[in-house]
């Protein structure tokens, strides 16, 4: 339904015929965006080939995000951003997600945390592919890709929520 950076329109000419035909696949996260785990440490390659950005989320189990309640705990972490090409921004946040991705409050959203859907921030980015983890809110209306970036677009809709900016 998605390849490289544009909906097929024969099977996505607009969200409900999306709906019928799309299902969520699997990502290469090393591959595409660079992003590898060893032991307790996580890294994120900003560039890999022509792909710009990622962004992760912890997981509490297989199923459910991570929620952090920060009222007297404290939180830490280590930054190395020795790597980080000049321009580009590395940031440490967190985002007003449901745990589940969305699936409770979105009967069309069969995926949930478990594929990474329900993202959200209050930037409104309008990259995301599925808008609630729903295929019936697929972001195919307005979709234009991008002219440097074989991977991602923009939609004619956003995915608000509150954040809190760490780093």
């Amino acid at each position: 339904c998605y390849t490289g950076n544009a909906w097929n329109s024969s099977l996505c000419s607009d969200p409900t015929t999306c709906a019928s035909n799309c299902a969520l696949d699997g990502v290469d996260y090393s591959g595409t965006y660079g992003i590898t785990t060893s032991g307790n440490e996580l890294s994120l390659k900003f560039v890999t080939g022509s792909n710009v950005g990622s962004r992760v989320y912890l997981l509490k189990d297989d199923s459910t995000y991570e929620l952090f309640k920060l009222k007297n705990q404290e939180f830490t972490f280590d930054v190395d951003v020795s790597q980080l090409p000049c321009g580009l921004n590395g940031a440490l946040y967190f985002s007003e997600m449901d745990a589940d991705g969305g699936m409770a409050k979105h009967s069309g959203n069969k995926a949930g945390a478990k594929y990474g859907t329900g993202y959200c921030d209050a930037q409104c980015p309008r990259d995301i592919k599925f808008i609630n983890g729903e295929v019936n809110q697929a972001n195919v209306n307005g979709w234009t890709g991008s002219d440097s970036n074989p991977n991602p677009g923009m939609g004619q809709y956003g995915t608000c929520c509150g954040e809190m900016d760490i780093w």
